[in-house]
């Protein structure tokens, strides 16, 4: 019984992780290619950010206070930078959030007149841009998609509520549909992982505490799949951590600048 109890409480923590939602922060685009993965030194990469929008999109009970540390970076990098809090901290139907990120980077390209912004999405955000670029024709709006520790093709944690006796993810919508085998993730996941002309890139980490196996954070058909440990095998990286770990960061600004990703295993 106690181990029950415990493995309960460890689940509904688990859960409270999955909610991460945020503000806006807008770039344009055009792809980033698949590039070979290897460890770089201690040296930057200069990028192009000039005039360029970024929108960072939060997950799922994230606010967007929590992305402000990787706001300042992109603008410190000079792009200009809108932080999106997913509608109810992310909580509810995950299209429909996709459908109100839409509306978002409208008024972000109307705001700033950005042909193109780019996309920097945290966990369930990255399910939200990925809908919004596959279903609800956003691939003509969006360059670049960076992705961190999204669960791309589920996560064992959302079905673990259901294992443990507490109902289909305490009744929480959108990790409901971020459950491994889920029909939005079925709808999501037909056909082609990468349409349109977006350059594509995941990130993720082997200490991801809520996206299990973290290889379902990755992509197919032509995305760079980036994990930090692949390069830096020594750098401890949680599903949190991504938005503000500045290895994870060196990876991001490559993505964004079209060069070859080489993480820097020394970024602070």
């Amino acid at each position: 019984m106690l181990l029950r109890k415990t493995a309960v409480a460890a689940t509904l923590a688990a859960l409270a992780m999955l909610l991460v939602p945020s503000t806006a922060v807008a770039a344009p685009a055009s792809p980033a290619p698949a590039a070979t993965v290897q460890a770089a030194p201690a040296a930057t990469v200069q990028t192009t950010a000039a005039g360029r929008t970024v929108i960072v999109v939060g997950g799922l009970s994230g606010i967007a206070a929590a992305y402000e540390p990787l706001a300042a970076r992109l603008r410190t990098d000079g792009y200009r930078v809108w932080i999106y809090q997913l509608p109810n901290l992310g909580l509810g139907d995950i299209p429909a959030s996709a459908r109100a990120l839409a509306t978002y980077v409208g008024q972000v390209r109307a705001a700033t007149g950005a042909a193109t912004v780019d996309v920097v999405a945290h966990s369930e955000g990255g399910l939200v841009s990925r809908y919004y670029l596959k279903r609800l024709g956003g691939t003509g709006s969006v360059g670049r998609y960076v992705s961190l520790g999204s669960p791309q093709y589920g996560t064992y944690v959302a079905n673990l509520a259901a294992f443990l006796g507490l109902g289909s993810c305490v009744g929480i919508v959108a990790c409901q549909q971020m459950t491994i085998g889920s029909s939005f993730l079925a709808d999501l996941n037909s056909g082609d992982d990468t349409p349109g002309a977006v350059r594509y890139t995941t990130v993720r980490t082997l200490q991801d505490e809520l996206v299990r196996p973290v290889g379902n954070a990755s992509l197919a058909d032509g995305a760079t799949n980036v994990l930090i440990q692949s390069a830096c095998p020594l750098r401890i990286v949680g599903h949190l951590g991504l938005v503000l770990d500045g290895t994870t960061y060196s990876v991001i600004r490559q993505a964004l600048a079209d060069a070859a990703i080489r993480p820097n295993c020394f970024a602070l």
